[in-house]
């Protein structure tokens, strides 16, 4: 029996929930991480995620654009200025919005709401590459949608740790920190399913879609991963960890694309 891509896509974003889920219960075993570990995995999440950018997403939405007799220039643009706007609005509002808290409260917002932020468009991502798939377009297969998952997923674990060790510094018990740290990845089977329906119904839509979660990665990359892993008088080595993460995203989606 044939699987639906929007059934493919809740599959896959709930697998990347629960991978963060795993990385958030380490707040159990440990009081805090490695920091030099911590900027490693975050260092490879960042070439993971900018490598997904391109194989997974732009690239074939640039294909899709011959197919359509789109501008294979303007439209894949429009679609990455308007992903990273969507990110640069939404963290501007909840920085409004938590303005009046107390330090401590407001630290603790501001990780959970910014790893939040963040994992909207990796949801996004996962469920337009699945909702992709009846297309049958070049560089558009299970496989590479799979990769895709997969590369999210690795980097999600870290993710989780990275929420739920600094909520515990802050003096939150243990279960609500592991709590909050799974929380910040419930985003994305909703995001996966949005972003399935979306290019499963409307087809011409689908080159701005994969170019507007490209483009909130991307920015996600730029503001959060690459800065917090360089933050620690660590950057004379560790943006070769970027390198290696890139090319883990660039082998998985080579050999099962």
């Amino acid at each position: 029996m044939e699987i639906s891509p929007i059934i493919m896509a809740m599959i896959a974003t709930i697998f990347t929930w629960f991978v963060t889920l795993i990385g958030s219960s380490i707040v159990f075993f440990f009081k805090k991480i490695n920091q030099k570990l911590l900027d490693i995995m975050l260092s490879i999440s960042s070439g993971i995620m900018i490598a997904a950018s391109f194989w997974s997403l732009l690239s074939p939405a640039i294909v899709m654009c011959e197919h359509l007799n789109m501008n294979k220039a303007i439209i894949p643009s429009l679609g990455i200025i308007c992903g990273g706007l969507l990110i640069i609005m939404m963290d501007y509002y909840f920085s409004i919005k938590l303005k009046n808290n107390s330090n401590k409260k407001k630290r603790c917002m501001l990780l959970l709401s910014s790893i939040t932020l963040h994992n909207i468009p990796e949801g996004l991502c996962v469920g337009v590459a699945f909702g992709s798939l009846p297309y049958n377009l070049d560089g558009i297969t299970i496989g590479s949608a799979i990769a895709l998952t997969i590369g999210i997923a690795i980097q999600n674990f870290p993710e989780g740790g990275a929420v739920s060790i600094p909520l515990r510094c802050e003096g939150m018990s243990r279960k609500k920190a592991f709590f909050y740290g799974q929380l910040s990845a419930i985003v994305e089977p909703i995001a996966g399913i949005i972003g399935a329906l979306l290019v499963f119904k409307i087809r011409t839509i689908l080159p701005f879609c994969l170019s507007f979660a490209a483009g909130a990665m991307l920015y996600v990359v730029a503001k959060e991963l690459i800065p917090e892993s360089n933050n620690n008088d660590n950057n004379h080595y560790i943006n070769i960890y970027l390198l290696i993460g890139f090319i883990i995203m660039m082998v998985l989606d080579v050999l099962l694309g």
